[in-house]
């Protein structure tokens, strides 16, 4: 190893937070080596919410271009009611958010954005082998051996763990159990805003909030299309395994409560729009104790491999980012060897990505409320406005650049 860093930097799955990583790292002059296990780079899911403290990451990368040309930049966020379509409260994002917080609110496709990383990381030297999938490794006199399924070996000085919920690295790494069915399942959907009524078009990012359910809406691709994601709570045991499943209209609306008047018109309307979803069954972990959660010898985990978590915050794809800013400033940064570097790593990032976490949950709780407590959250959010909604210590803070 030299005193700039490791040699070479393996890194563990291709999506947003292997991309980053491989991109951040390259970008400090890392030799990378990314390993994919899909035969082609394909992104499932739809839009994601990225919030001031990631912009700002993608902007220090050089990629503020590419994102304004493929982003939506929503200028106010809006809390409805989903039975009475009352507005609960507003926060403007926009120029707001610029001000407060040096760098813009956006909200993109997951392709759009696995894209542009993908894209930027090739321009830097990122070795992608696609058809790959890191089954574990061992280390040695001769360094750290990492095996595929291929059945072929790589040898690296850091191994990084960017492989998602369902991580193979992980799995060697904690050896605890899988993550957790949460109840809830989510209902994704992408409508091109052209073939919405004019009434039902948004540039905003909306919020429903009901008993046991929420909607949110918003633009991507520049405002062309709208990204709907529905979710209830209660879902069974069995439904755990609903992975981008075919969502059918008749189940979210009875999912919902919509045939009986749970939800308003205003939504039942919006819902009833959308001709196709999917489904996901939403899993997570418990807020990361310690950075040995994150980081032990040669390996380190990254993104949802390490902390996955609820998407009442918004933060899933934007933790990852951060802790691919952070990895790569301590891999070259940080005096020391490279397991010294990545446990710098692990101690920087794992408090905030328990924070994240526990407030992801938190927000779950708000979002769906029942009875005196939703009547509590609806009075606050009417009195205070913005001083409840924004999130100050998450949007302006996050890593150097």
């Amino acid at each position: 190893m030299s005193e700039s860093g490791p040699q070479q930097v393996l890194i563990a799955g291709g999506g947003i937070g292997g991309l980053a990583a491989a991109l951040a790292c390259a970008r400090k002059g890392l030799p990378v080596q990314l390993l994919e296990r899909s035969a082609q780079l394909t992104e499932v899911g739809a839009g994601i919410q990225i919030g001031p403290n990631v912009t700002r990451i993608l902007q220090g990368w050089g990629l503020g271009d590419a994102l304004a040309r493929v982003a939506a930049f929503p200028k106010q966020l809006k809390a409805r009611d989903a039975q009475t379509g009352q507005v609960l409260g507003s926060l403007r994002l926009g120029e707001r958010a610029q001000a407060l917080y040096d760098a813009p609110y956006a909200t993109i496709h997951r392709a759009d954005l696995q894209g542009l990383l993908d894209e930027a990381g090739q321009r830097v030297g990122v070795a992608m082998h696609l058809g790959h999938a890191v089954t574990g490794w061992n280390t040695s006199t001769d360094g750290l051996q990492v095996h595929t399924q291929t059945g072929q070996s790589w040898h690296a000085d850091a191994l990084i763990g960017a492989d998602g919920i369902w991580s193979a690295v992980r799995q060697q790494f904690l050896g605890d159990e899988p993550a957790r069915f949460t109840g809830h399942l989510a209902y994704r959907a992408l409508v091109a805003q052209a073939d919405l009524p004019a009434h039902l078009r948004s540039d905003e990012v909306t919020v429903w909030m009901g008993p046991r359910l929420h909607v949110v809406h918003y633009p991507v691709r520049c405002g062309e299309w709208l990204n709907l994601v529905a979710i209830v709570h209660g879902a069974k045991t069995e439904q755990a395994d609903a992975w981008d499943a075919a969502g059918q209209a008749q189940a979210l609306m009875h999912a919902m409560g919509a045939v009986s008047g749970a939800v308003g018109k205003d939504l039942h309307e919006r819902l009833a729009s959308v001709p196709a979803w999917r489904q996901w069954a939403l899993h997570d972990r418990a807020p990361v104790t310690s950075a040995r959660d994150m980081a032990q010898g040669p390996v380190a985990l990254l993104g949802d491999a390490a902390h996955p978590m609820r998407p009442y915050l918004a933060q899933g794809a934007g933790m990852a980012i951060e802790d691919a800013q952070v990895l790569a400033q301590c891999l070259t940064l940080v005096k020391g060897s490279t397991v010294e570097r990545l446990q710098a790593y692990a101690q920087q990032r794992w408090a905030r990505n328990a924070r994240v976490q526990a407030r992801a949950i938190r927000n779950g709780r708000i979002f769906h409320a029942q009875g005196a407590v939703a009547m509590s959250r609806n009075l606050s959010m009417r009195l205070m406005g913005e001083r409840v909604m924004d999130v100050p210590w998450l949007y302006g803070q996050g890593p150097a650049l």
